[in-house]
């Protein structure tokens, strides 16, 4: 019977810890880490990934000969080293992301910086989980008749501000996903029917 609990315990905790190591390490640069000249742009391997808060980069290079400085916008574009927000110096740094945003790194050696050894992040916004629905939108009555479509009436028009906008959030996938919490549910279930099942067998 302790078997069995202990059984429980461990799907409970094992399915609590996998839950929450969500956030992703990120090897900045690949195999070539953070050094000058690496066989792909710095920053169009950023463009490739998707980044989020609590997620980490890990900038790997010659302690002594290099260094990761975590900058402003401005001082990004101007390879200013003398001002960082954070220096990196150990070698084999790891940086956290503790909020959405843009993030600004350069080379500790201005010269480097000045040769595109720099990279910008920038991380999505948590978004919260619950879907609201908009309220319904309700249309005057209105005395003129309906205008049939054509298909020149169903493009979309875009004003220059929509350029600037936003992206709209993806559509859920229509396929069903295995969450967190429904893996969470799953493990407590289980574990319940495991040490439900133990006490009725002692009676």
């Amino acid at each position: 019977m302790e078997s069995r609990i202990s059984l429980s315990f461990l799907v409970l905790v094992l399915m609590g810890f996998l839950c929450s190591t969500q956030a992703y390490k990120f090897f900045v640069g690949g195999k070539d880490g953070w050094k000058l000249n690496p066989s792909e742009n710095f920053n169009h391997w950023a463009e490739r990934n998707r980044f989020q808060v609590n997620d980490t980069l890990f900038f790997n290079y010659n302690k002594g000969s290099d260094s990761v400085l975590v900058v402003t916008k401005d001082d990004y574009y101007k390879c200013n080293t003398k001002n960082p927000i954070k220096a990196l110096t150990d070698g084999d740094s790891v940086f956290e992301f503790n909020r959405s945003g843009p993030f600004f790194f350069i080379s500790g050696n201005a010269g480097s910086c000045e040769k595109d050894q720099k990279l910008i992040i920038v991380v999505l916004a948590v978004r919260n989980k619950t879907h609201q629905t908009p309220p319904p939108v309700t249309t005057p009555p209105s005395s003129s008749p309906p205008v049939p479509l054509t298909p020149a009436s169903l493009e979309p028009s875009y004003s220059p501000a929509d350029l600037n906008a936003p992206a709209p959030a993806p559509k859920p996938s229509s396929s069903p996903a295995f969450s967190c919490p429904a893996a969470l549910v799953w493990g407590i279930s289980i574990g319940v029917s495991v040490v439900l099942g133990s006490f009725v067998k002692l009676f």
